[in-house]
Order: C-alpha cells, then structure tokens, then sequence
C-alpha cells in the first residue's frame, strides 16, 4: 500500500435542494475521495421546502441517482433516504443526528469529513490537508475558517460574530473502529472511550486560517436557497433560547436583510454583534469557477440576487470607513467583552485571562487586519 492510499476519507453529505451545487460538489470530492454517502431528505423543520414523502422538490434526488449511474466509475457514491433506514413516510426524525449517523455507520474510510453540498474547498487546500494528515498522524480532528458568500460569488460577509463565536467549522475526523458520530449541533465525534476529538489533538482554524486554507461557503448565494433556509433556521429555533439572538426570522429575514438590506450592518443573521458585506477578490475553487461560467453560458438556469444595491452599498466610502471603525472596535472592545465574559463563566482560568488580555492590548491577538 502506497503512502497516498494510507489516507482514505469518506465524505459524509446531507442534502435537501442541492441545486445547482451537486455535480459541482461531487466532480470537486471524487478525486480525493475513498466514499461519498449522500444522505437525502427533509425532517419535520424542513417540511415546508420538501414533497409529501420527505424528498427535495428541487430534483436533488433524480440528479444524485444520474450521477451515481453516469459518473462514478469508481463506485464511491452511496445515497441514503429515510426508506433506507426505515422511516417509512420518507421523513428523517429528529434535527439532523440521525441522518449524519446514517453516513457515519456506513463509512468505511479512516477519516470522515463532513461537508454540506455549498461547501468548496480548493484542490491545492484538500492536498494539503492530506498532506498534513499523513505527515502527522497523531492529528484527531480539523475544523476550518469559513468564506461566507452573500447575494453572488462576488461578495462575502464578516463581521464580529463570524470571527468571535463561529471562527471554526467543525469538519475532519479521524475514523477508527469505536468511533461515534455523537451530534451534529454541535459537531461532535467521539473515540472509542467516549473522549471528544477536540480534547485529543485538535487542528483549529486558526492555525488553516495562518496558512490560507479555508472552506468557501455559498449558502447565501442563490434567493431561493436562502428563503427556505431561513424558514427552517425559524422552525428549529423556536422555544430556543438562541433564537433571542437572531436576526428576523424566516420570511422576514429574507425580505428585510437579504433582498432589501435594512440595516447594513447588520448583515449576518445574528445580529447582537456588527456584520458586513465586502467584495471577493480572491479565486474561487475550480468547479465554483465553472459553475459561475454555466450560469452566464445560461447552462445552468437559476435565479440570482440583484446587487446594483450592494455595488453602490460597498463602493461607499462612508460604509469602508464604518467597516474600519467596527474592526478596530472587534479587536479591542469585544474581544476583551468575551473574554471577560468566558472567564467569569468559569470557561478558562486566571493564567490564561491575564495572558489573553495581554495579548489583546499588545495587540498579538487580532480578529481583524486594518
């Protein structure tokens, strides 16, 4: 066995109304992949946006079981619906757990990388992660720095919030015999003692984010996408606490944030906390690229955003200089906010408050560059 075989990943996928992101996902994995399990349907929260028995309206399934049949010489695409595991109206019980155990106990890979249909990595990143991962193979668990997409493939969104509190994205594990699949909210895989990945030996996006690796995130991108989706992120929410800090929910979110921008800064769909739109300027991963050529090449037909609104918003200088304000404000006023916050909550000790301060007002440890 060759050094490039001892890594073997399985890509776990959950997928309700993937287009037009599927084949791009697929043909973008299959290289490096020892499986795909695509896991399909709807549950209860997401009802609204699936047919009666459970299925995407958006012809998700028929396009996975095409790709299966025409592009997968290999075998490594496996499709799993809720008929599959005996949920026989169609419908997955539960918020997701269930359907990301279903890929987890059929893959046969030693590592599982959890990865939802707008999810892109480039190619040059996913050889460096196998690179470290066999370079290194005390490594448990990785998590990465997101790119958030926002109305096009031209602009992202950041802010205080993304960079505070949702900086690392839980996706890479080890996979051994004992291993389980314990949540998806949070992610969280355990060994075969019940330990968390986390605790064992843990990649942070920190460290990706140092060396350019990211996960290019397109959620908000297409209007219809975003409309069912926030009507979901309603459903799942109520009677949750969390719910206190989210920005209008479902309909109104979609009206009042993403197709007419309110209030421009507030963009993320938490919005406690500062968030803005800024323009891309970087490469996007070669089967994004291709995807953004079949749409002008009117290959692919999908509805898009209007963005003469957000070319005028980010041209501004007033909205450049309030976004420079906000960082400076992030990397002072609310790191220190949080930090305080996490050691009176009894979530790191008096060392590391001092240390962090510290690193914060010699300015060692920034969420923004100005």
């Amino acid at each position: 066995m060759n050094e490039q075989a001892e890594i073997k990943i399985t890509f776990g996928m959950i997928v309700l109304n993937g287009e037009p992101f599927i084949n791009y996902n697929l043909r973008s994995l299959y290289t490096f992949a020892h499986q795909i399990i695509v896991v399909e349907g709807a549950n209860s929260n997401s009802a609204h946006c699936a047919t009666a028995d459970g299925h995407s309206i958006d012809n998700s399934l028929e396009s996975l079981r095409h790709f299966k049949m025409f592009e997968d010489p290999d075998n490594k695409i496996i499709i799993v619906t809720a008929e599959d595991e005996g949920y026989l109206n169609g419908f997955w019980p539960g918020e997701k757990d269930e359907q990301s155990q279903a890929y987890a106990k059929r893959a046969t890979g030693n590592w599982l990388w959890q990865i939802d249909v707008d999810e892109f990595y480039t190619d040059s990143d996913v050889r460096s992660i196998v690179t470290m991962l066999r370079e290194d193979p005390a490594i448990a668990t990785i998590s990465f720095p997101e790119i958030p997409f926002w109305g096009s493939f031209d602009y992202r969104c950041d802010g205080i919030f993304l960079r505070l509190r949702y900086s690392e994205v839980h996706r890479l594990f080890k996979w051994l015999p004992g291993y389980t699949y314990a949540t998806h909210r949070p992610v969280t895989v355990v060994n075969e003692t019940g330990i968390d990945l986390r605790q064992v030996n843990w990649v942070t996006a920190e460290r990706l984010r140092k060396q350019g690796i990211f996960m290019y995130h397109y959620h908000k991108v297409f209007p219809n996408q975003v409309s069912s989706k926030m009507i979901y992120y309603a459903n799942r929410w109520k009677g949750i606490e969390e719910n206190k800090r989210c920005v209008v929910k479902g309909e109104e979110y979609f009206e009042k944030t993403f197709i007419k921008i309110t209030n421009p800064f507030r963009i993320h769909m938490y919005n406690r906390w500062p968030s803005w739109l800024e323009r891309f300027n970087g490469t996007h991963p070669a089967q994004i690229q291709l995807l953004i050529n079949d749409i002008a090449a009117r290959k692919v037909i999908v509805t898009m955003r209007k963005m003469e609104d957000v070319n005028r918003l980010v041209a501004s200088r007033r909205y450049r200089a309030g976004i420079m304000l906000w960082k400076i404000w992030g990397n002072y006023v609310s790191q220190l906010n949080w930090l305080l916050r996490d050691f009176m909550r009894g979530r790191i000790g008096f060392t590391d408050f001092i240390q962090t301060f510290f690193s914060i007002l010699t300015r060692k440890k920034m969420l923004f560059t100005v």
